[in-house]
């Protein structure tokens, strides 16, 4: 196994949100496009109106649980850093990670509300829009993480809810331990500009963002040049860009791979799925066409079932299973 050397107790340790998802699964939406939607596209209904959802499924969410899915079920040591309330949504979040042998002994437990997630889920083509209500993981502060405990061979950090501040000193722990991170933050870190978030790079080996947050982020609106201005030496910047695929670049080698003809039952969690897909194929072996056909095994799988981790991978796949993912050099 690539960088198979044991210094801590956990192979990973992902940081981020935790929440309880409900999915509403309706074939009402109506899509509107529009240049008043951030996306450019609005999914609609009726104001003042009631539809109906033809199949509603509840689950748990949030970047950093769904990202130590992955990992506990490929077989690495995983525990995660997140925030939760002291009610019952919590403990079911606390559950269904330990149900997934992913070590919560690193959980912070707070007075508050849990994350909460509504995903309008289109029947037809499995997009979503979501309404989320980020609870006591919009507070996350330095004196919440454990920090002696934090300790793991790599370090998966995803959105903080903008706090970039946080996602530094986290960076910035993981370098003083030696120890390897892998960052895919968010809309509220990435809106904090180039100025702040550049100085950081040089800290990361593995840098995930989509095609959009790249965009905003560096200026530029092609891939090559957006590569270019993220990449530091021997680190890899990841771009995915949806229904197209993604790109893998390292000390100046790209590769793409192209994005399966899969029909999506539900888009919520191929994001997550991808990106810790990416980094556990590049722990087992160093090698960036591997680590995207496991990413993108990983993100195929989980949006053909409803839920961000019902769908993920369960086990290393087999070389003929990785050989279906084509990838060339760019």
């Amino acid at each position: 196994m690539f960088f198979a050397f044991k210094k801590h107790k956990f192979d990973i340790i992902t940081i981020g949100s935790a929440t309880r998802d409900i999915f509403l699964i309706s074939d009402q939406f109506q899509f509107i496009q529009s240049e008043q939607f951030s996306t450019g596209v609005g999914e609609c209904l009726p104001f003042g109106s009631k539809i109906d959802a033809q199949k509603m499924v509840r689950s748990t969410g949030g970047g950093a649980t769904n990202a130590a899915a992955t990992f506990s079920q490929l077989g690495f040591n995983t525990a995660v850093i997140a925030k939760i309330g002291q009610g019952s949504i919590g403990q079911d979040v606390i559950a269904e990670l330990e149900g997934n042998r992913i070590d919560t002994s690193l959980m912070i437990r707070c007075a508050g509300q849990t994350g909460y997630s509504t995903l309008l889920t289109d029947e037809k083509t499995g997009e979503r829009s979501v309404i989320v209500y980020r609870g006591v993981s919009a507070k996350f502060s330095s004196e919440d993480i454990p920090w002696r405990k934090a300790k793991a061979d790599w370090f998966y950090l995803t959105s903080l809810g903008g706090n970039l501040g946080i996602s530094k000193k986290i960076i910035e722990h993981a370098a003083k331990i030696k120890a390897a991170i892998a960052w895919n933050p968010g809309g509220g870190e990435i809106k904090k500009g180039w100025r702040q978030i550049s100085p950081l790079l040089e800290q990361v080996k593995i840098f995930n963002l989509n095609f959009e947050e790249a965009q905003g982020l560096t200026g530029e609106t092609a891939i090559k040049p957006m590569l270019k201005k993220l990449a530091r030496a021997g680190n890899i910047v990841i771009i995915t860009k949806g229904a197209e695929g993604a790109y893998a670049h390292q000390d100046g080698k790209t590769y793409f791979a192209r994005a399966t003809k899969a029909k999506a039952v539900s888009r919520t969690g191929a994001g997550d799925a991808f990106g810790s897909g990416f980094v556990a194929g590049y722990i087992k072996t160093g090698d960036l066409v591997k680590s995207l056909q496991v990413a993108s095994l990983n993100a195929e799988s989980v949006i053909k079932i409803i839920g961000a981790k019902t769908g993920l991978l369960t086990q290393w796949p087999s070389s003929a299973r990785l050989k279906t993912i084509k990838v060339k050099k760019v």
